[in-house]
C-alpha cells in the first residue's frame, strides 16, 4: 500500500508509522525509502502521548489504520496482547485523529469478524460473531471506530477483506509459510483435516480496493473486500507442492504434507458479498495462477528480508486457555 501511494501519488506526503515488531522489515520499503514524499517514523499506536504529539507535529489529512496483531495462531496464546494492541491501540489512534480533525479515517478490519459460515454469505449488515481472540479484538475495535461516527460524525470508513497474499508478507501466514517451507525442503504443516477453505486476494488488488475506498468510500460505511476465488488449505498445499516440487503424484505430494493438531476453533469458510464496493467501481483483477507465480518467485529471492524469518516456519503450539 505504501509503495503504491508513494510511487503513484508524488503530491501526497506519505508517513509510515510502524512499531517494527517481529513481523516487520524495512527492506520491504527499500524501493521508496529515499523518495521526497515518504517519511518513516518508528512508534507504537498504544503510546497515547506519542500519537498525540505526532498529530500535533505532522499535518495529517487521512489515516489508513493497518496496525494490528494479526496472527490467529498467536492470538490463542497471547489473547490479552491482541486485545491491548488491536482495541486499545485503535482507540488511541481514532481519538487522536478525531482531535486533529482528520478528513478521513479508514480502519482495516477482517472478514473473520463475521465468524464462519458453510452456506450463508455475509454482507456488511450481517452480525459480528467472532470465534477467536484475533477476530474478537478486531470486532471490538470496529465498535470503537464506528462510535466516533455515531457520536461525532467523524468520517470513519471500515473495510473487511478476505485473506491477502503476495510479496512482503511475513512468512507466518499460510501461503508464504507453505512456499517457504517447500523451498527449504520442509513439509507443509496443516491444521486438522485441511478442508477449511479461504478466499485469497492478491495484494495489488487489495491496494486498489483501499484506494477506491479512500477516494469514493462514504463516511460511516463498511465495505467488504472479497473474492469468489476459494480454496481449501489442503488444496493450497497440493498446488504449491506441484508448482515448487514439480510433481503430480498423489503419493509423492503426501510426503510433503504434515497434519498437526487443529486450532481450538477453526472456521470452515468466510463467504462474503462484495456488491457494495463493486458499486464504487472495484473488482479483483489478478488471476490466482498469475498471483501465486509472482509470490513464489518473490519468496525465492527475498525470504531473508526478515532476520527472524526461519522462526516463522516453526510449528506453532496452539493450546487453550486464552491468556
Amino acid at each position: 500500500m505504501i509503495v503504491s501511494l508513494v510511487e503513484d501519488y508524488p503530491n501526497y506526503m506519505i508517513i509510515n508509522l510502524d512499531k517494527l515488531d517481529y513481523c516487520a522489515s524495512l527492506k520491504n520499503l527499500e524501493t521508496i525509502s529515499n523518495k521526497h514524499n515518504y517519511k518513516f517514523i518508528q512508534g507504537d499506536i498504544c503510546d497515547s502521548h506519542f500519537v498525540k504529539l505526532l498529530f500535533e507535529t505532522e499535518k495529517i489529512d487521512i489515516v489508513l489504520h493497518f496496525a494490528a496483531q494479526t496472527h490467529v495462531d498467536l492470538s490463542f496464546v497471547r489473547a490479552f496482547e491482541f486485545t491491548y494492541v488491536n482495541v486499545y491501540g485503535t482507540h488511541v489512534l481514532v481519538s487522536a485523529a478525531h482531535e486533529a480533525r482528520v478528513e478521513k479515517f479508514i480502519y482495516v478490519s477482517t472478514d473473520e469478524v463475521y465468524g464462519g459460515s458453510l452456506d450463508k454469505e455475509f454482507d456488511e449488515s450481517s452480525p459480528k460473531q467472532p470465534t477467536n481472540p484475533y477476530a474478537s479484538s478486531k470486532a471490538a475495535a470496529e465498535c470503537f471506530v464506528q462510535s466516533y461516527w455515531e457520536q461525532y460524525k467523524f468520517p470513519v470508513v471500515i473495510t473487511r477483506s478476505s485473506n491477502v497474499y503476495g510479496p512482503h508478507q511475513y512468512p507466518e501466514k499460510v501461503i508464504p509459510k507453505f512456499i517457504s517451507l517447500l523451498q527449504h525442503n520442509r513439509k507443509c504443516c496443516i491444521h486438522g483435516t485441511g478442508l477449511q477453505t479461504r478466499n485469497f486476494l492478491y495484494a495489488t488488488d487489495v491496494v486498489e480496493a483501499f484506494l477506491t475506498v479512500l477516494k469514493k468510500g462514504k463516511p460511516g460505511e463498511i465495505y467488504n473486500i472479497g473474492t469468489n476465488f476459494e480454496m481449501s488449505v489442503l488444496q493450497l498445499a497440493k498446488e504449491l507442492i506441484q508448482l515448487i516440487k514439480e510433481t503430480n503424484s498423489e503419493s509423492e505430494m503426501e510426503n510433503w504434507v504434515d497434519y498437526v493438531d487443529d486450532r481450538p476453533t477453526n472456521d470452515m469458510r468466510y463467504p462474503m458479498k462484495s456488491e457494495k464496493i463493486h458499486g464504487l467501481g472495484w473488482r479483483p483483477k489478478v488471476p490466482w495462477k498469475e498471483g501465486i507465480k509472482k509470490t513464489i518467485e518473490w519468496y525465492r529471492e527475498n525470504f531473508h528480508n526478515w532476520k527472524n524469518a526461519e522462526k516463522a516456519l516453526e510449528p506453532f503450539p496452539v493450546q487453550p486457555p486464552f491468556v
